[in-house]
């Protein structure tokens, strides 16, 4: 089955792209989704009008993130967890608890585009990519420091 996409799929392509993908994915994902349309000759007319303002729509959500960059470069989190033997921390550090605390900064920033290999689990300071546009892509300065024990 030919689709054509609407919207950026992993693994898939890009907004405007025409791929063959399995009926059954077609069909019971992409299309109820919204994510894809079916290749028909019309909607490749349609596609190509489509196509020219994502380009224009891409451009302009490029030079936003280029902005956020600028302004994220500033900012530096610090996280305060309990600590046991090795520095290691009780709990750890995801992409939830540093989107929670970057709303709290003023930025609007989605879980999903701060791309966290695994949580951070020890102490230390580390630079955590964000994903702000297929081309463009911050790096927060995080800092976790071991929770002091009450006396």
């Amino acid at each position: 089955m030919e689709v054509i996409l609407k919207e950026d799929v992993i693994n898939l392509g890009h907004r405007g792209d025409v791929v063959k993908v399995a009926e059954g994915y077609g069909r019971n994902y992409l299309l109820p989704k919204k994510l894809a349309m079916q290749a028909t000759a019309a909607n490749k007319t349609v596609i190509e009008q489509m196509k020219a303002s994502a380009l224009r729509r891409s451009a302009r959500e490029k030079g936003e993130a280029e902005q956020l960059v600028a302004q994220l470069d500033a900012v530096a989190l610090v996280f305060e967890r309990k600590v046991g033997e090795n520095e290691h921390l009780f709990g750890s550090v995801t992409s939830a608890d540093i989107a929670q605390q970057l709303e709290a900064k003023g930025f609007n920033i989605e879980r999903r585009k701060i791309t966290l290999e695994e949580p951070l689990k020890s102490v230390g300071e580390f630079l955590v990519p964000v994903k702000l546009h297929r081309e463009v892509t911050a790096h927060i300065k995080v800092t976790v420091k071991g929770e002091e024990a009450a006396a």
